[in-house]
């Protein structure tokens, strides 16, 4: 499961993440991360069954946090599988199917948004 992390670096420069693995025992994969000198927002990914407990632990530490359930999604009425989306996409998140139909595996995508801007017919959202 993902997790959207926000996090305000003004109560100090505490090592959240480390200090969520080290107290839970639970291993985090981060898949994107922006940290600036006052606050950061991490995309992290969990065990499923792990989730809970992990997103507990970060918000008793001051961050904020929110389970994400979807990836990028397609609106097929929209689509019309031009590919745009494909070479711009860190993860590999798209692909032509054996049709030449646009397929997406919405498990990898990290939430960058570069597929959204290179979209010409505004086919893709991310989850609000």
């Amino acid at each position: 499961m993902k997790l959207l992390v926000n996090f305000s670096r003004g109560k100090g420069r505490k090592p959240i993440i480390a200090q969520v693995v080290r107290d839970t025992g639970v291993l985090i994969n981060v898949e994107r991360a922006v940290i600036d000198s006052s606050e950061g927002e991490a995309l992290i990914d969990v065990p499923d069954d792990q989730c809970r407990l992990v997103s507990d632990t970060m918000i008793n530490l001051g961050a904020r946090v929110r389970i994400l359930e979807r990836g990028v999604t397609l609106n097929e009425s929209e689509c019309v599988d031009c590919g745009a989306c494909i070479s711009i996409c860190p993860r590999e998140v798209f692909s032509f199917n054996a049709d030449y139909k646009l397929q997406l595996v919405e498990e990898r995508c990290v939430l960058c948004g570069k597929c959204l801007e290179a979209c010409p017919h505004n086919a893709l959202t991310l989850p609000v």
